[in-house]
């Protein structure tokens, strides 16, 4: 690897070849050993090739595991819809991981945000949402007992807002959502195949059906495959 072109930027551009035409989505790239001794450079050059790739989003890192493919951004005009149907929109499979469903007292600022009285009981739901077979986002939900007796005891791998609408009569019709970015720690970061101090975006929504606060979630969508897009107007 010769010329004017810094030896890291031509091996940048090799690669860069090799993630658009060769390799797949989420799929492993050569170790730097082997990058090394394919195009004869140092590790510092595959290192500052590789970073660079990564700022760009166009590869990814796994703590322990190695460095992937990124795949292309799924993109959000932030609507009111349930997971399922917005991947199913862009033309993407969805499925859901069930982590855990539990009964438990409501957190204070669970409390307070679906009115409830002191002391009752809600259904917290951890699911893992994938797009295309890879993990999308993690969600952590609740919902009071008192207005979904026996969710639990229901198939919880479709859209929650289905089962809301078509099995208690609850459709969701507003919502209140917050929207911040924070990095990944363990427990985010595991399910969701990225490493720790990955970026993650995080929403924060409470819904209503018929102007009753009906669900608290909270989503962390991973940042290398989750854009939002925005329509702005000057007043």
């Amino acid at each position: 690897m010769d010329g004017p072109v810094t030896k890291h930027a031509q091996l940048r551009a090799i690669l860069l070849e090799r993630v658009t035409s060769q390799w797949a989505p989420h799929q492993a790239i050569p170790s730097e050993r082997e990058l090394m001794a394919e195009f004869g450079v140092s590790r510092a050059t595959v290192r500052e090739a590789i970073r660079q790739l990564v700022e760009e989003q166009r590869l990814y890192r796994v703590h322990g595991k190695g460095t992937f493919v990124a795949a292309d951004r799924v993109e959000s005009r932030l609507h009111l819809a349930s997971f399922t149907d917005d991947m199913r929109r862009r033309g993407l499979v969805p499925s859901t991981l069930v982590r855990h469903v539990r009964l438990v007292p409501a957190p204070v600022e669970v409390t307070a945000a679906l009115g409830l009285a002191p002391d009752e009981e809600v259904w917290e739901i951890e699911r893992l949402r994938l797009a295309g077979g890879a993990p999308m986002a993690l969600e952590r939900g609740f919902y009071s007992n008192r207005l979904l007796p026996d969710l639990g005891g229901i198939e919880l791998t479709g859209s929650l807002y289905s089962i809301m609408a078509l099995g208690y009569g609850l459709r969701i019709d507003g919502a209140e959502q917050t929207v911040w970015s924070e990095l990944a720690t363990r427990s985010t970061a595991d399910p969701l195949g990225v490493g720790v101090g990955a970026p993650l975006m995080v929403f924060r929504r409470t819904s209503r059906a018929s102007g009753r606060p009906v669900e608290y979630v909270t989503s962390w969508y991973r940042g290398d495959r989750y854009q939002i897009h925005m329509s702005l107007s000057g007043t």
